[in-house]
Formats: C-alpha cells, sequence, structure tokens
C-alpha cells in the first residue's frame, strides 16, 4: 500500500484528536488536569479504559503469542475479573473516603512521608518503564509500516509520537484523555472486529468452524494442567488477580480516571463494566490470534510473534484492511502514552514537587512548572524507547509483565501492609524495604532451576516480591500507640 496514504491517515486521525483536545482543555485548570474536576461520566471512563488498560502491546502481541501460549492468557483475564472486583470494593472506598487526588497520599497519613515518597517513586519507574515498552512496540510498527519509505529515522518517527501526544495532553490533562480515549477505544475494537470478521471470509470459516480448527490444531488450549509449570491454571488466576490489583488499583494512571468520577458508587459501576468489557475484548484478540495462525499456512507464511499480524495485514490483506489496521493501532498506541504521560506528570507534581502545599507560587508558575515536568517526561520516553529499540524482545507483552512484577511488587507489600495491619513503620527504613525485596526476586528468578528443580516461577513473582515486601516491613515495624 502506498505509505503517503496511510500517513495521511494517520495525520487525519491525529488533527481530530487536537480538535477534541482544544474543546475539552479550554479553562482547564489544576483540578481538571489531576483528576477531571471530579465531573467524567462513568460510562465514558469505563469504555474509555479498555483502550488504556490493553494498549498496541495487546493489539499485536496477545495475537501473535496464540501459537506459542495458544489460549492460556484468558486464564489471566479471569484473574483481572475478580481483581477488578476488590479494587471497586475495597481500595476506591479508601480512596474515596480520604478525597485522595493522588493515592499514594494516602501512605503519608497511614505510614509516613518516606513512605509517600517511596510509592511514588516506584510508580513514577514502573509506570515509565511500561509505557515506553508498549509505546516502543507500536512506535516500531508504525516507522516500518509508514515513515521508513520517507527516509525518516526510528529516533525521529518516535520524536513526533511523542510530540503528538505532548500537544493534545499538555493542557487538559484527565478532562481531555477521557474523551480521548474514548474515541480511540471505539477505533481499535472497531478495526479488531472487521479483521476478524474479514479473515473469517477469507478463510470461508464460520466462528465455530474456526473455533473447532484451533481446538484440531492445539491453538485453542486454556488451562494449564501441570504445577510446576509456569502456566499452571491457579498460578495465572492468582497473578491476574494482583496484576489487576497492582497495575489497576495501585497505579495513578488508572485511578485518576476513576476519581475523576463524582460519586463512589459511579465508580464502583465503572470498574466492574470495565472488568466484563476486557473479559470479551480480551477474548476476542485471542479468537484474532487463531485466525491469524489459520491463515498463515495458506499464504506460505513462517513469522511468529509480535510481527505475524502487521506481516499478515500489510503484504496479504486489501488496502481498505491495511487502512483499519493502522488506525486501531494508532487508536491502540495513543491511550496508554496519554494516560501514563498524564499520571507521570501528576505523580511528580503532587508527591515529589508538592505543588498544592508549597505557598508563594501564583497559578501561572503552578502551570509552568507542571508544563516542564511534562515536557521532561516526554523527552525520557524518547530515550527509553530509543533503549527497547536496541533490546528488541520478540513478544514485548512478557518482558512488560516482568517489569511489572519487579516494579509493582513493593506498591502490593506498601498498601496490603497498610490496609491490613496496625503496625507503625520505621518511616525511613521504607525506601531499603522497597529495594531489597525486588533484589531478592531477582536472586530467586534466576536460581530457581538449581533451588527449586523442576518448579517454576512465572507472574506470580509480584505476589512473592509484595509478600517479601510485608515481610520486611513487619520487621522494621512496631506497634502502633493507642
Amino acid at each position: 500500500m502506498n505509505a503517503g496514504l496511510l500517513l495521511g491517515f494517520v495525520l487525519g486521525y491525529f488533527a481530530l484528536l487536537l480538535a477534541v483536545a482544544w474543546w475539552t482543555s479550554r479553562r482547564a485548570d489544576d483540578a481538571a488536569f489531576f483528576i477531571g474536576s471530579r465531573s467524567s461520566a462513568w460510562p465514558l471512563v469505563a469504555f474509555g479504559m479498555i483502550g488504556t488498560s490493553l494498549s498496541g502491546v495487546t493489539f499485536v502481541s496477545v495475537p501473535g503469542a496464540v501459537g506459542l501460549t495458544q489460549f492460556s492468557y484468558l486464564q489471566i483475564v479471569l484473574g483481572h475479573v475478580a481483581g477488578y472486583v476488590l479494587i471497586a470494593f475495597v481500595l476506591l472506598p479508601l480512596y474515596y473516603r480520604h478525597g485522595l487526588v493522588s493515592i499514594y497520599g494516602w501512605f503519608e497519613q497511614r505510614l509516613g512521608p518516606v513512605s509517600h515518597r517511596t510509592a511514588a517513586v516506584f510508580f513514577i519507574g514502573s509506570r515509565t518503564l511500561g509505557a515506553t515498552a508498549r509505546l516502543y512496540l507500536v512506535v516500531r510498527i508504525l516507522h516500518d509500516m509508514v515513515l521508513a519509505d520517507f527516509g525518516v529515522p526510528f529516533w525521529l518517527a518516535a520524536a513526533v509520537v511523542l510530540l503528538m501526544v505532548l500537544l493534545y495532553t499538555v493542557q487538559g490533562g484527565v478532562r481531555t484523555i477521557v474523551v480521548t480515549d474514548t474515541l480511540q477505544t471505539a477505533g481499535m475494537l472497531l478495526g479488531l472486529v472487521i479483521i476478524a470478521g474479514f479473515l473469517l471470509s477469507a478463510l470461508q470459516l464460520s466462528p465455530p468452524e474456526a473455533l473447532a480448527q484451533m481446538q484440531q490444531q492445539g491453538l485453542a488450549r486454556v488451562w494449564g494442567t501441570e504445577p510446576a509449570a509456569r502456566d499452571w491454571w491457579l498460578k495465572q488466576l492468582l497473578a491476574g488477580v494482583f496484576i489487576t490489583v497492582a497495575m489497576t488499583g495501585m497505579d495513578q494512571e488508572m485511578m485518576q480516571k476513576s476519581l475523576s468520577v463524582a460519586r463512589l458508587r459511579d465508580s464502583q459501576k465503572n470498574l466492574l463494566v470495565l472488568s466484563l468489557a476486557m473479559l470479551a475484548t480480551v477474548s476476542l484478540f485471542l479468537f484474532l490470534g487463531g485466525l491469524l495462525h489459520l491463515y498463515a499456512p495458506t499464504v506460505n507464511l513462517a513469522v511468529t510473534g509480535d510481527r505475524l499480524f502487521p506481516t499478515i495485514v500489510l503484504g496479504h490483506l486489501p488496502v481498505w484492511v491495511q487502512v483499519l489496521f493502522v488506525i486501531a493501532l494508532v487508536s491502540a498506541l495513543f491511550p496508554s502514552a496519554d494516560g501514563a504521560l498524564t499520571a507521570l506528570t501528576s505523580s511528580t507534581c503532587l508527591d515529589l514537587l508538592r505543588l498544592p502545599q508549597r505557598a508563594g507560587l501564583t497559578d501561572a508558575q503552578r502551570r509552568r512548572i507542571r508544563h516542564a515536568v511534562h515536557l521532561g517526561f516526554a523527552g525520557l520516553f524518547l530515550l527509553l524507547v530509543l533503549g527497547f529499540r536496541a533490546l528488541d524482545d520478540p513478544s514485548m507483552i512478557g518482558l512488560i509483565l516482568k517489569i511489572a512484577a519487579y516494579t509493582y511488587g513493593p506498591l502490593l507489600g506498601l498498601f496490603a501492609f497498610g490496609l491490613f495491619t496496625r503496625r507503625a513503620v520505621r518511616d525511613r527504613w521504607v525506601p531499603v524495604v522497597a529495594l531489597a525485596s525486588p533484589a531478592i526476586c531477582w536472586v530467586l528468578d534466576r536460581q530457581q532451576a538449581a533451588w527449586f528443580g523442576g518448579w517454576q516461577i512465572g507472574l506470580e513473582m509480584l505476589v512473592l516480591n509484595g509478600a517479601i515486601t510485608f515481610a520486611l516491613l513487619a520487621l522494621v515495624s512496631r506497634r502502633a500507640p493507642r
């Protein structure tokens, strides 16, 4: 397909996002940027959060991984549903009761100021790495599909994409991304459904017939039955629960959207609807992955992993399907990048710089600081995307989940200790604990074959990391005074 035509569609789509950003950011203040002035409609938030939760990695990696892991990812997603229920009825009431803008502000009330800053730093580190890994995958595909034909180097392609995200988020923040994420989720899901329908037609199969063929070829296995293996169903379900609790319920990016809803009850509805929508959407992604693996042999294609989906679309499907793929891919890219950039700016300004508490600053000065932080994170995103380019992992979703296991584990342990004990920690020791726990997990991961034989530690590393953090916090704590 003509690269110029694809570029035209991308630029037109971006122009639409800029128009929405201009409309939503008029008269936007700090409250609008950080939590949307607590005036977001919960159905809009729930729909938009589908795109934020999935991202371009899910769009490309989940279908591509079906050949290796079949439908076993569905075990994790079923755990996600239980995790969303826990967030809705345990964490959200806590956040609303304390009137939090940054969810990490609770740590200062419960454990102390050092714990507060430690939690914020771990979120900032984890979200920065995870968001840039997601961003890298989609930028790489857009570069290979569109911009490479114009002689544009990869670094410039990444810079242009980040500039786009920066332009439409810098002023409106959460108020803007609640609307743009809804638009982008619609584009992603529409492309997903139409491409799946086209592949069914090309294969001349009905959905039940396609599923039957997937089962015959060993592509549709859901449940892992070997307890020692990484994909044992109980490991995967528990990992799904704790991944959601940590990466959604303890994540400023995800929670600031839920907190932008005025009432707790409506925010809980948002998460419960989101859980069912996510289950349906990921099931469709896995079904699409099965279709891609059925279609590949018909065109003598041996590509696997993250490259399977774009290779089939760009090399073997009609022009109009390629256009849909590009729009859907860009729609999957922006929600994960814009939300992360906004949340990182929010956490830095609220938790580390403590802008609301700094007396003597005018609104204009606060706004300039916020804009400088926003721009700084965009520059950091660019550097890390270039770093992932050098790494070029064949399956980014596995890498992202591994990063989360190491970086969200201390957050999980901190929240659990604060919620389920009344003990007072020695606040100055919390950073040491938060660094020691991932280090212990890294040693366990490296030595598991020698120490545990056939038992393989998979995504439950997140739970183990949180448990070690909890135990170490208990060692540096004391009984709280009455």
